[in-house]
């Protein structure tokens, strides 16, 4: 049967398109120095141009080229943006940022604290002994040993720690960061606080240099140092959580630093620096660990450790004003339900004889402002009658029932044997 015309023309199509892939075949085989030539030919001048550029002499002048080493992020940490400051710190290798020069100008400083008490036991008696019941009650002692941290803060050897390290202890010893140790002397304790000072002797003392606690932000890196578990000298790091923080139940003033560097038990009373190597805290607690909770650590801000140390070494306590009430936080619902008008700081209790009691007012009064000033919460009111040293008069403003009055109060200071 013959073809038809277009039928003849798909098979001279496909007939020279296969002649033509075998003649390109061959060639490739025979000869492949004639593909490769015009394969490589116009890379040839665009390889020849950009060597010749980059033989001839740098159009920029040595006066754009200061410049641009000099642009406002030259040698700033990864991530630092033009209008802050570099990461603090020293960077090394690869841009990553260490913080060895900040430890090394405020470790020396930092001390471990070992206390010793004696306790006095009783024996219990054996089965018989306590069978006839005519046992004569015997009684053994041992030592109970602890463990803290602490800063000194001058070269005549004082040292601040917190209270609860060296509340019960018989004898205190103190151990430097390079090997020396000595007995310390308790030269002054503030319970409400949490703070207290102690004394060595020793020649040549390093002596922590001090920063601003009342410029910490909150995102600022900070680093403890102390003596957890054990461990002495050991370091950790983490950022500032926030500032202020009060009403935790750890002391009766609180204006804690909180911060997410891990604290232990040995922390307490050691070193919280900023990236410079100052101290800007003294680490004093950390938030129910025994419940899971992690990353919420406290320290007392060194502005007010500092006007503490003062008032010790000056008085050998921390005179406050003191008027003898004791201030609640009472929410609306407890409010109705113990029958007052509302919510807010009630008087709890009071003292016998006390300036409060003096002036007339009674547990159950809501405590409203104190010299024209609203009063926030139980420990606002605390605050601020310290604040008010004694014989200063103080204009207290309540609510009784329905009707409000003010009372005049002369502050003292709280009786020592309280």
């Amino acid at each position: 049967m013959p073809y038809s015309p277009f039928a003849r023309t798909i098979a001279f199509v496909v007939g020279s398109a296969v002649v033509g892939l075998a003649a390109a075949f061959l060639l490739v085989a025979f000869r492949p120095e004639l593909v490769a030539g015009r394969l490589s030919a116009p890379t040839e001048p665009i390889r020849a141009s950009r060597e010749a550029v980059a033989n001839e002499p740098s159009a920029q002048s040595d006066s754009d080229a200061a410049t641009a080493t000099s642009e406002p992020n030259a040698g700033r940490a990864p991530g630092a943006s033009q209008d802050q400051p570099p990461v603090p710190g020293r960077p090394v290798g690869g841009g990553v940022v260490s913080y060895a020069d900040a430890v090394d100008r405020a470790a020396p400083a930092v001390v471990n604290i070992y206390t010793a008490r004696v306790v006095t036991e009783r024996i219990r008696p054996s089965p018989i002994e306590e069978l006839f019941g005519d046992a004569t009650p015997r009684y053994r002692q041992r030592v109970e040993r602890s463990l803290g941290s602490g800063v000194i803060l001058d070269a005549a050897g004082h040292i601040v720690t917190n209270h609860h390290v060296i509340a019960t202890a018989d004898a205190v010893r103190v151990q430097l960061a390079d090997g020396r140790a000595a007995d310390a002397t308790i030269v002054g304790r503030d319970p409400d606080t949490d703070l207290a000072v102690l004394k060595i002797d020793l020649p040549r003392l390093p002596v922590m240099p001090l920063g601003r606690s009342n410029q910490l932000r909150v995102g600022d890196v900070v680093l403890t140092i102390g003596n957890p578990v054990g461990l002495s000298q050991t370091v950790t790091q983490g950022i500032v959580s926030a500032t202020g923080r009060g009403q935790l139940g750890v002391a009766t003033f609180e204006n804690f630093i909180q911060t997410d560097a891990p604290i232990n038990a040995g922390n307490s009373g050691g070193a919280l620096i900023n990236t410079s190597g100052e101290l800007i805290g003294i680490n004093t607690a950390v938030l129910a660990k025994n419940l899971g909770v992690e990353g919420i650590g406290f320290a007392i801000p060194v502005n007010l450790a500092r006007s503490v140390m003062d008032e010790l070494l000056k008085n050998g306590r921390v005179i406050r004003g003191w008027i003898g009430i004791i201030p609640q936080d009472i929410d609306a619902r407890d409010a109705q339900q113990l029958g007052l008008a509302r919510g807010g700081v009630v008087i709890a209790n009071m003292y016998v004889a006390s300036p409060a009691a003096t002036a007339g007012m009674r547990p159950g009064d809501l405590l409203l402002a104190i010299d024209g000033r609203e009063v926030r919460n139980a420990q606002d009111f605390t605050a601020r009658v310290a604040e008010a040293l004694p014989g200063k008069t103080i204009e207290v403003k309540a609510l009784r029932g329905t009707e409000e009055f003010t009372a005049k109060l002369v502050s003292t200071e709280k009786p020592r044997a309280q």
